[in-house]
């Protein structure tokens, strides 16, 4: 499956979006990924070899990479019991205040979106090689494509470790450009890459970003075991109780998209 590059900036909308809200998004809701993308091939002729699928199903086992933080998030097989939502390759939480949209390329949901009046979360995860994290190259890679399309970005240490401190061109209703205010952020886990772009207001808020950064130690990444190719997206899944909801208003003849579960006690899988 091809899906977004992992070292460009999401492509916003040009994914079909299976959107579920909890309340209508505000008109002026930031859109910080409608610049173009197009970065180079991401894989150089010396990583070719790591990174067919076959290659690394064939190759012996490496010494995993740790989880750069150890309060998470969390791999699969490390996470602590937790009451998440189960999206297949994320398990994620359901928040009181945050929207959840779940973002489809090629009819393959990708990325998982909480949204709220004053901004928004992109998470997106990642195949890894065994031995080595990419948020380095990763991180050079966003910082080069925001250069080239008019933004700027620049490395600072943040919660997780080094993360990029970003300007967007966005484009506005008239026409015109501007630049929204941005944070990468990376984590490089067992096999796996987790990235989040956190954008809008509220990331200049001190209060508001550590609501955000709550959600992201309490993600659970589920890499799986198939080979997949380094920088491969992982796919997700939608939940079974979206699932079924959808399918019985279908049969009842409604319209509308379906919607996520609210947080309470509907919510009931612990992982």
């Amino acid at each position: 499956m091809e899906a977004t590059p992992v070292g460009n900036p999401p492509p916003g909308r040009q994914g079909s979006d299976a959107v579920f809200r909890r309340r209508r998004p505000v008109d002026d809701d930031p859109d910080p990924v409608d610049f173009d993308d197009d970065t180079a091939d991401l894989d150089d002729e010396v990583a070719a070899e790591e990174d067919d699928p076959a290659t690394e199903a064939a190759e012996e086992p490496a010494a995993p990479v740790s989880v750069s933080n150890p309060q998470g998030p969390w791999d699969a097989a490390d996470a602590p019991a937790d009451e998440l939502l189960d999206l297949g390759g994320l398990r994620v939480p359901v928040v009181e205040g945050f929207d959840i949209s779940i973002t489809a390329e090629e009819e393959v949901p990708v990325v998982v979106t909480y949204s709220a009046d004053d901004g928004l979360m992109q998470l997106h995860a990642f195949a890894a090689p065994r031995s080595s994290g990419i948020w380095d190259e990763v991180r050079d890679e966003i910082a080069q494509s925001l250069k080239e399309s008019g933004g700027s970005a620049s490395d600072a240490d943040g919660t997780f470790g080094v993360e990029l401190r970003a300007t967007i061109p966005v484009q506005q209703p008239d026409g015109s450009t501007a630049l929204q205010p941005a944070r990468f952020v990376g984590v490089d886990g067992p096999r796996w890459f987790l990235r989040a772009l956190l954008t809008g207001p509220m990331i200049e808020r001190p209060a508001r970003s550590a609501e955000l950064e709550a959600i992201i130690r309490r993600v659970v990444v589920v890499r799986g075991p198939d080979a997949m190719a380094p920088r491969d997206v992982i796919p997700l899944k939608l939940p079974r109780e979206v699932v079924a909801a959808a399918e019985a208003a279908a049969a009842d003849g409604e319209d509308g998209p379906p919607r996520m579960p609210e947080r309470g006690p509907e919510i009931t899988e612990v992982r």
